[in-house]
């Protein structure tokens, strides 16, 4: 579902999804990322500026409806994402997240690991092998992610801009900000601490083609279509 964003430029997927209530997470235990289902309600939208990226929702390059629902990976064209741009796609009813991160957005990941829960992606089901990285990704300037808050299934904010603005800290460097509970994500996807989310955001199965022009969603090393 299409609907509007922080500002005018901007446009994003904002869906919610909804668990079984278990307040009390075991750190020890693999989380299950499969529990998560579709509801049609939604959540509010809080009040995050300085959103100056467009965030278009791609559909052209979706399978079919039928297709879609079975799980059919879904190719798309990364070829003319601009840097600092992020778009969304559809993969199995999940918003996924593909962002071009500037040279300067990079810059900034490693600064911020003693703010983070998880920096190093070591708890399971969120990041494949090929994602345990700085970076969270196959390729340090295009990020891949499911655009679902890991607390109660919320869509975030896209707040790419750096510095102080409503509900973020003053030293904020950009990144994904949950306006229902607070949650905040830098641009790897990675939870800070203190925070209601147990888990980074998640990194789906994701190839490149072999001119690197595209990459499929919901295949990899160990999820073949």
């Amino acid at each position: 579902m299409l609907r509007a964003g922080m500002n005018k430029d901007t446009r994003m997927s904002h869906n919610t999804t909804q668990l079984d209530d278990a307040a009390a997470v075991d750190p020890n235990l693999p989380p299950d990322p499969s529990r998560r289902f579709w509801v049609a309600s939604a959540c509010a939208v809080g009040g995050v500026a300085g959103v100056a990226t467009a965030v278009p929702f791609v559909s052209s390059f979706a399978p079919s409806d039928k297709a879609r629902a079975a799980g059919a990976p879904v190719e798309v064209d990364v070829s003319n994402i601009a840097p600092g741009q992020m778009i969304t796609v559809e993969w199995r009813g999940k918003p996924v997240w593909i962002m071009h991160r500037t040279p300067d957005q990079l810059a900034h990941l490693k600064d911020l690991d003693s703010q983070l829960a998880d920096p190093n992606s070591d708890r399971p089901g969120y990041t494949p092998p090929y994602a345990k990285n700085e970076y969270r990704s196959r390729k340090p300037e295009l990020f891949v992610c499911v655009g679902i808050c890991t607390h109660l299934g919320c869509s975030p904010t896209p707040a790419f801009t750096p510095g102080p603005q409503p509900g973020l800290p003053s030293d904020w460097e950009g990144g994904f900000s949950c306006p229902c509970h607070g949650s905040t994500f830098d641009l790897a996807g990675r939870v800070f601490a203190n925070k209601p989310a147990p888990d980074n955001l998640e990194v789906p199965p994701y190839t490149y083609s072999a001119d690197g022009t595209r990459i499929t969603i919901g295949i990899d090393e160990d999820n073949k279509a």
